[in-house]
């Protein structure tokens, strides 16, 4: 016999023969009674921020580099 097969058998065989008790607190029947609460839903449009942009061509990216630097960096 292989040791694998024995390395995966044994623990299923001994949990087979482990005693299964019942939960310590079951629910009451009286499910009506409870006074449990949920928010009201909202409903939210998934495209309510949709902005429409169209393809546009790319700008000299020289210049973009140098609007966005510090103003004290000049090289």
């Amino acid at each position: 016999m292989k040791i694998s097969f024995l390395v995966a058998a044994v623990p299923l065989i001994a949990s087979g023969c482990a005693a299964t008790l019942p939960p310590e607190v079951i629910a009451s029947g009286d499910v009506a009674a409870t006074t449990a609460t949920a928010r009201p839903i909202h409903f939210h449009s998934p495209v309510v921020d949709y902005t429409h942009r169209i393809p546009v061509d790319p700008k000299p990216w020289r210049n973009q580099n140098d609007a966005q630097a510090p103003k004290g960096a000049e090289s």
